[in-house]
């Protein structure tokens, strides 16, 4: 068991990372070498400041809203969960001054963060059971939320059982000294990920989260890389 978990938490980040770095860069070199075609896209053009508009086009999704105010809350409510969640992982590596705005532990949230976004994933893999968005959904659609609802799950158990349930076996420290060691090309697994009764919710966090990534250069989710260039180019 301890080597299952020792592949999953340190050789298989380091393989998830490369096919990332490297597919991401191929499927970017690829677009760029496509043929140049004149814009088509600009559908109305606005007044300065241009990239304010694209800005508000690409996180307030005003389209969305007009014709689907419920689809748009839970994407706000997913986007808003998924930045906070972002920042939770960048204070596993470090405690960031510009973060410390408001006082607070690590996660924000106390584990309702994590929640909010599980919540979130399910209204968007159960939409995709009903028309007409069943019709329009193909395998890949499916797979990339069920991945990333189990990624978020498994992740969520652990704030859950640290905050809620007084479950103190593996720390903010435990999980510090484990990363820190993997950007230092050191890698070292504390007792506390590998011998407490939680220590499988932080390898199946990691396993999925590691085939997420490596999944995300080749999937639909890249749109997410050029969403901000194409509003700016449809605003002129």
């Amino acid at each position: 068991m301890q080597t299952a978990y020792y592949l999953i938490l340190v050789p298989m980040v380091y393989l998830a990372f490369a096919v990332f770095i490297v597919g991401t860069v191929a499927r970017l070199v690829s677009i760029w070498q496509k043929p140049k075609n004149p814009s088509t896209l600009m559908i109305h053009h606005t007044k300065s400041p241009r990239w304010l508009w694209a800005l508000a086009d690409t996180f307030l999704l005003p389209t969305v809203r007009r014709h689907n105010p419920l689809l748009w809350l839970f994407l706000m409510i997913f986007h808003i969960a998924l930045l906070l969640l972002i920042i939770g992982h960048l204070e596993l590596f470090q405690r960031f001054a510009i973060f410390q705005v408001i006082d607070h532990e690590v996660f924000l949230g106390r584990g309702f963060v994590g929640l909010a976004m599980a919540i979130a994933l399910l209204f968007f893999l159960f939409r995709r059971f009903v028309s007409p968005n069943r019709d329009l959904s193909v395998p890949e659609d499916y797979y990339l939320l069920i991945l990333l609802l189990l990624t978020v799950i498994f992740g969520a158990e652990m704030d859950w059982a640290r905050r809620w349930y007084d479950y103190g076996e593996m720390q903010v420290g435990d999980y510090r000294a484990y990363l820190m060691s993997l950007v230092m090309l050191k890698p070292k697994l504390p007792d506390a990920l590998t011998g407490s009764g939680h220590s499988f919710m932080l390898v199946l966090h990691v396993f999925f989260a590691n085939l997420f990534i490596m999944f995300f250069p080749f999937s639909k989710i890249m749109h997410s890389f050029f969403a901000l260039p194409m509003n700016k180019l449809r605003r002129g």
